[in-house]
């Protein structure tokens, strides 16, 4: 039997390496590239340089600010084809020692539609219920019905809770969020 006949058996989710760091950067602005085109500026968009943004994944990787931040990859042979990042969660109205948060979940947008995601949303789940979390949150914008929809076919649910994001802290990028969020509870 070819590789080809299975294609899912070389696929994967472990925790990022700090060599990872220019793969993770490569796919996040093709990500930001076609996800964010209609939240943020074009130019804002442009000026994304893979470079720094590897500089500051490698910093991350090699010293976290806190040990239960993880940076999961997800990888198909030995390509990173999306990555995630768990951790206590940020938000004010909830206990950091309680409830994680996946603060990104990024797949490849030439890769979707392969598992990815659902290998990283279970890995994200699986990392933050061994890191002593009963409850994790994610914040998307409100015009991403896709990956609102992915989440919620995936047991995640609305809060409640909304933020507007002030990106220059002028006024001139606004980002609407809403959170989501899921019990992780053994079933």
């Amino acid at each position: 039997m070819s590789s080809h006949e299975h294609p899912t058996a070389d696929v994967s989710v472990r925790v990022a390496w700090a060599d990872d760091a220019a793969a993770i950067a490569a796919v996040q602005v093709r990500a930001w590239r076609r996800e964010y085109v209609d939240v943020l500026p074009a130019e804002l968009l442009e000026t994304l340089d893979p470079d720094q943004l590897a500089r500051a994944w490698h910093a991350s990787l090699t010293s976290p600010q806190d040990a239960r931040n993880r940076v999961l990859v997800a990888l198909e042979r030995s390509t990173v084809r999306g990555y995630a990042v768990t951790g206590p969660a940020a938000d004010p109205d909830l206990d950091p020692i309680a409830v994680g948060e996946v603060s990104e979940l990024t797949v490849d947008p030439d890769e979707t539609r392969h598992g990815h995601g659902s290998r990283l949303v279970q890995a994200c789940a699986d990392t933050l219920r061994a890191d002593r979390f009963s409850t994790a949150v994610v914040w998307l914008t409100t015009e991403d019905d896709a990956r609102r929809g992915f989440l919620t076919g995936a047991g995640w649910g609305a809060d409640g809770a909304h933020r507007e994001l002030d990106l220059h802290g002028d006024g001139s990028v606004r980002v609407k969020q809403v959170r989501l969020h899921t019990d992780l509870a053994e079933d």
